[in-house]
This record gives C-alpha cells, sequence and structure tokens, in this order.
C-alpha cells in the first residue's frame, strides 16, 4: 500500500469537487449547538433537566441566559462566516440578542403544547410526564427554538438542532414549518412537516402523516415556493395520512382519517375516511 499515492488521489479529488472539502472557515460545533439546547431546555423547565433545587428563579434564569447567549452568539457567527456573509460580527450579536429575548415568549408557547398534548392523550397521567418523556413534545421543543433562528436567516444551525430531534424521536419537523398553538402530536414517529407547511392552533397529528410536497423533481428551483400544504385550526389528522401540495389546505376542524392520501383541499368541518379494504384469508 503506498499511502503517499492514495493521498495524492484523495487531494485530487478534493480539488476536482464542486463542494467544499478543505477551508480555512469554520462550521458551526454540533457538539456546542447540542449543548446549547440542553441549556435552553433546562432554562424552559428547570425542575426536569437542571440540577436546580430551590434556586432563586432570577438568579437561575439569568445565569443560563446570559451562557445561551454568548454561545449561540458564537455559533451564528460562525455560520454567517462560512457563508462569507457581511458584517458577520455584528449581525450574530443582533441576532443573539433577538433569539434570546424571544425565549419567554417560547416558554409560553410550550405551556400550551403542553395543555394540548395533556387535553389529547388519555394515556397522558400528568404534565410532567409530557414534559420529561414524551417525544412528540420534544420535537416541538426543538422547532420551536430551531424556527427563530430560521427566520433570522442563520445557516446549518437550525437544520443541526432539527435533526437531532429527528433522530432522537423519528419527528421530522423543518425549521422553516409555521405553527401555531396547542400544538399536538401523539407517539410522533414517522412524522414529516415540510418547510413550507402552514398549521394553525389547537391542531392534532398523530404517527407516520406526512406534510409534503406534491413532487419534487424540479428540486432547486422550487426554493422559496409555497410547496406544502395548510392546516387550518382545529383539524386532527389521523395515523399515516399523507397530506401533499402547497395549494391544498385542510379546512377548519376537519377531521382526516389513517391513511388518507390527499392532494386536493378539504372544507371546512369535513370528514375524510379510506373506504375499508378488504382481507383476504386463506
Amino acid at each position: 500500500m503506498d499511502i503517499n499515492k492514495i493521498a495524492e488521489e484523495m487531494a485530487k479529488s478534493y480539488m476536482e469537487s464542486d463542494i467544499t472539502m478543505l477551508s480555512c472557515k469554520r462550521l458551526p460545533d454540533k457538539g456546542e449547538i447540542i449543548s446549547i439546547l440542553d441549556d435552553i431546555q433546562a432554562l424552559l423547565f428547570p425542575s426536569y433537566f437542571s440540577d436546580a433545587q430551590c434556586t432563586e428563579p432570577k438568579e437561575f434564569a439569568a445565569q443560563l441566559l446570559s451562557s445561551v447567549y454568548y454561545r449561540i452568539k458564537k455559533q451564528i457567527e460562525l455560520a454567517l462566516s462560512f457563508n462569507s456573509q457581511a458584517d458577520a460580527g455584528e449581525r450574530a450579536e443582533k441576532i443573539a440578542k433577538e433569539f434570546v429575548s424571544e425565549l419567554p415568549r417560547i416558554h409560553k408557547l410550550l405551556i400550551k403544547d403542553v395543555h394540548a398534548t395533556h387535553e389529547g392523550d388519555p394515556a397522558a397521567s400528568s404534565f410532567e410526564e409530557i414534559i420529561f418523556s414524551y417525544p412528540g413534545f420534544y420535537a416541538i421543543f426543538v422547532y420551536r427554538v430551531a424556527h427563530l433562528l430560521y427566520l433570522r436567516g442563520v445557516p446549518f444551525v437550525p437544520r443541526i438542532m432539527s435533526e437531532l430531534a429527528h433522530g432522537r424521536t423519528g419527528v421530522d419537523i423543518n425549521p422553516g414549518a409555521t405553527i401555531g398553538e396547542y400544538f399536538f402530536i401523539d407517539h410522533g414517529t414517522g412524522i414529516v412537516i415540510g418547510e413550507t407547511t402552514v398549521i394553525g392552533d389547537h391542531v392534532k397529528l398523530y404517527q407516520g402523516v406526512t406534510l409534503g410536497a406534491l413532487s419534487p423533481r424540479k428540486g432547486q428551483s422550487l426554493s422559496g415556493v409555497k410547496r406544502h400544504p395548510t392546516v387550518c385550526d382545529g383539524a386532527t389528522i389521523y395515523s399515516g395520512a399523507s397530506i401533499l401540495g402547497g395549494e391544498t389546505v385542510i379546512g377548519k376542524d376537519a377531521v382526516i382519517g389513517g391513511n388518507s392520501f390527499i392532494t386536493e383541499s378539504v372544507a371546512d368541518g369535513a370528514k375524510v375516511s379510506v373506504k375499508k379494504p378488504e382481507h383476504i384469508i386463506k
């Protein structure tokens, strides 16, 4: 084995690739972003995810907020600098300040999501059980945090966050989706929510639901186009349903039965179901 010859081949492959292979610029640190998410979770739900015992609330919050601010600012600056965005340092500082300022609002939204989950799931024995152990709620938490950064044009970091939740829970929520209050995900596994999806308030989703694009064949030419459905307030979508297309609207209080395949809009209050399949028993 000739290491030098193999190294020459690798170096040539680096140079010929149209994808950045070697750069003096640093990408954001995945491990640090995960650690920051853990700290935000501890900040929002201290009794569950921190060692704080009988701590003075303001002092506890101030300490964690300060840590989150400085650390997220560094990761945002790395992301902006890697993309060669001008004034990365100033922009990162501004975005980090806005991000931290939004966390009290995110806390209030998540409390509403806890209530929605408790009301929607008869198996939920307590609020505490939902916060501490429900994968759907964890995915919502990560989405709401990542969405703040997505809205401010931060590259890399929101997707790193959302893919962490995807890997841990099986719930794939693009950070670009727009999701209202009192959002409930039951079971969670296999749910996909695309980037341009719009979801109203008091919506319930069950496992295996896809809110996707009708056809991704045109690739990057569809970037920025509304290609995922809109789900209005109060809608319920049961397991295995696929709802596709940017012009598809699921009306207010509509109920979509399991395994439905929908590419056209559904009226307010409608109930959609799939004809019962015939069983063949031999």
